[in-house]
């Protein structure tokens, strides 16, 4: 066979596999971009019905990333099985970029400047954690998995991305970490008993943790507790937070209509408070919606990995949806005021290139354990890092 002859089956093979993703997803397909639509209509209504700044940036990005989700969905998932750890080698050494000469904002060193974006490497890194664990656990059985010996490389694999990022620092992220890579260890059959001790030893640990807390992340917590004691200073945000979501009601003020965003009285509108602003302006109905769509989307990750036949794949979508999912469920309990203010965006709605970034190639790896699900993968290097 000639070499164009070659390059042409192989272009015909991808098209076949990228037709087969569209052709069974489609509905997951649509209902992200009806997601990052209603955050295209919020960013024109908080930058008083205009494209720019924030809106039409967005939508590039999403377009961007759309493509590139599609791309990493057509990939084999052997290659995602080889690539685990050199993605996690990858995301450490970003991070120590950040440490050396990263940017700073809002308090923190926490992006790196690469001309066309600002890239939070954080949020690439619990990408990178999770298919790390996958791999590691790929290689090992279920009775390997319940060794407690067998929980220190997942350990290190999740302790040095965490210190990194809380040095930045980023309180919330480096949990976000933690809390997905605990995800993938329970899946892997790691025993129950464990992590209730964990948590006796996290709740004992407190008070220690509190002294080694920045100010601003204590008044984080005292706020969550006791928003009304400085309504006009640290509560500020919230207290105005839930006077929108109250205001709402059942249907909303109407799009543009919201008084609490339109008036400048909500803070960080664009970003970590863009859920407040659909709340205003679509009431319960609006935020009904929303939440079903993530619901399904989520919901999708989460059977993809269940019925994967190789333990990658299961580990590895299961793992992505349940942190995509503690994406959600951080930011509507925190415009709520029920979780303390901790910067975590609103996925696929909330301005920004890093968090549209990770969600993407999160969902790129996920329909590619969908389109692969029936494959089996030898675990080669069983037992070696």
């Amino acid at each position: 066979m000639s070499v164009s002859s070659s390059m042409f089956a192989s272009r015909r093979v991808q098209q076949t596999v990228l037709q087969r993703i569209i052709g069974q997803n489609w509905g997951i397909v649509l209902a992200m971009v009806m997601l990052a639509s209603a955050g295209f209509a919020m960013l024109y209504s908080v930058a008083g019905g205009t494209w720019e700044p924030w809106a039409a940036q967005q939508m590039i990005r999403f377009s961007v990333a759309l493509v590139l989700m599609l791309a990493i969905a057509v990939i084999d998932i052997r290659y995602w099985v080889a690539a685990a750890y050199p993605a996690w080698f990858l995301g450490v050494l970003l991070l120590i970029l950040v440490e050396v000469n990263g940017a700073t904002g809002m308090g923190g060193q926490r992006w790196l400047d690469i001309g066309f974006m600002r890239l939070q490497p954080s949020e690439l890194t619990k990408i990178a954690t999770i298919m790390a664990l996958a791999r590691y656990y790929h290689g090992r059985n279920h009775t390997q998995s319940r060794s407690l010996r067998s929980l220190f490389v997942p350990i290190i694999l999740l302790v040095i991305p965490f210190v990194l990022v809380v040095r930045q620092p980023d309180l919330g992220t480096s949990l976000m970490i933690i809390a997905g890579g605990v995800a993938v260890i329970f899946l892997a059959g790691a025993p129950a008993w464990l992590f209730a001790i964990s948590g006796i030893g996290i709740a004992a640990a407190i008070p220690i943790g509190w002294q080694f807390m920045r100010p601003y992340q204590q008044d984080r917590v005292l706020t969550f507790l006791n928003p009304e004691a400085d309504p006009l200073g640290a509560g500020y945000q919230i207290t105005q937070s839930k006077i929108a979501l109250g205001s709402g009601g059942m249907t909303g003020k109407g799009f543009m209509e919201g008084t609490q965003s339109h008036l400048n009285f909500l803070p960080e509108m664009k970003t970590d408070f863009i859920f407040t602003v659909l709340v205003e302006e679509f009431g319960l109905v609006g935020a009904g919606i929303v939440l079903a769509l993530y619901a399904i989307v989520l919901m999708y990750g989460l059977l993809m990995g269940i019925g994967c036949r190789n333990q990658f794949g299961r580990l590895l979508a299961s793992g992505l949806s349940i942190s995509l999912f503690l994406y959600v469920l951080i930011n509507v309990g925190m415009v709520m005021g029920l979780m303390p203010v901790v910067g975590v965006p609103l996925p696929l709605i909330s301005y920004g290139g890093s968090a549209m970034l990770t969600w993407m190639i999160a969902y790129g790896l996920i329909l590619s354990v969908a389109t692969h699900r029936h494959m089996t993968i030898a675990p080669k290097g069983s037992g070696i890092i």
